[in-house]
């Protein structure tokens, strides 16, 4: 085959030049980490660039996948400073898969100069069209889309990037990792922190002592869990995203919300319980792995013992 060959349906080229749009939040973002190896297993000698926002750049930069990250500031429409940034932050590809799929990240397509795309923009040239997308887990959905581009191979991508030294917590030998939070403006995604706390008791009592994790929004949370259970720890305010990974991945049990860090937690291999209320459908959103969901259509009345079966049957 030639340097300029058709590969799976996508012209390539020793230098091509492959840009992936994949803007958060967290569990998307995690969700996204197969089809991140495989876009770069497909194109092993081109050079890949990220376009993501703030918070993910660090963690992409640590990444296997990719040779360069840059971060989308997301600028209004009528910005024309910063669609000028946009536009050249989009220009100069050959390929480009959008995983994002939303309406801004498609109309991207026309500011990047419409060049070779997959994802949905409309006159792209590798369109996902699948007429139940919508119905589709995450997961099944990306891969879909990438085999329109001819990415048939999706290889269980490395998390080996994602461990960090987890020694300055000094923590227990085994212990049970809670994540009590979600996103501020959520509130229906929470099961009450209370709660949680009768469960960090029963956990300690089985040998299994808690430890909280989550933002400095969680500070509450936690102290009232440590209010019922002072044996927790509260880490709260003092974890990176890779600290996270390694916790789970350490954890001999993560109890938590649906929010970002489950689906970290369960790309790691952990055992987990995610929490769902009526607000997510677990169908196409819940983290993938050695997980239980439970379901309940308001989580402030989801009984404990639900929790605790859950536990019992893993």
């Amino acid at each position: 085959m030639s340097a300029h060959g058709l590969v799976g349906g996508v012209r390539q080229r020793k230098d091509s030049r492959i840009l992936v749009i994949r803007l958060g939040a967290l569990g998307d973002f995690v969700l996204s980490f197969g089809p991140f190896a495989a876009i770069r297993a497909h194109h092993p000698d081109a050079e890949i660039t990220l376009l993501t926002t703030a918070p993910y750049a660090g963690l992409a930069a640590r990444a296997p996948w990719f040779d360069r990250v840059v971060i989308d500031q997301r600028p209004k429409f009528h910005d024309l400073p910063g669609m000028v940034r946009l536009i050249r932050q989009l220009s100069g590809f050959d390929f480009v898969y959008d995983l994002q799929t939303s309406g801004r990240s498609s109309r991207y397509f026309y500011l990047a100069g419409a060049p070779d795309w997959n994802g949905i923009a409309r006159f792209s040239s590798h369109p996902h069209r699948a007429a139940n997308r919508t119905r589709l887990h995450s997961i099944e959905r990306q891969r879909d889309q990438l085999r329109v581009a001819g990415i048939d191979d999706f290889p269980a991508p490395e998390l080996d990037w994602l461990k960090s030294d987890l020694a300055r917590f000094a923590l227990p030998e085994r212990f049970a990792l809670l994540v009590p939070g979600a996103a501020p403006h959520r509130p229906e995604k929470r099961w009450p922190a209370e709660k949680f706390g009768e469960l960090a008791g029963i956990l300690n009592q089985s040998g299994l002592p808690p430890v909280i994790i989550g933002t400095g929004h969680e500070a509450v949370d936690a102290a009232t869990i440590r209010g019922l259970c002072p044996q927790a720890r509260d880490l709260t305010g003092q974890t990176s995203i890779e600290d996270i990974a390694s916790l789970a991945a350490q954890a001999d049990l993560v109890i938590g919300n649906d929010t970002g860090p489950m689906h970290l937690a369960a790309a790691t291999g952990a055992r987990c319980v995610v929490l769902f209320g009526a607000a997510s459908n677990p169908a196409l959103t819940a983290p993938r792995g050695t997980v239980s969901v439970i379901q309940a259509p308001d989580l402030q009345k989801l009984e404990l013992e639900q929790v605790l079966a859950a536990i019992s049957t893993r």
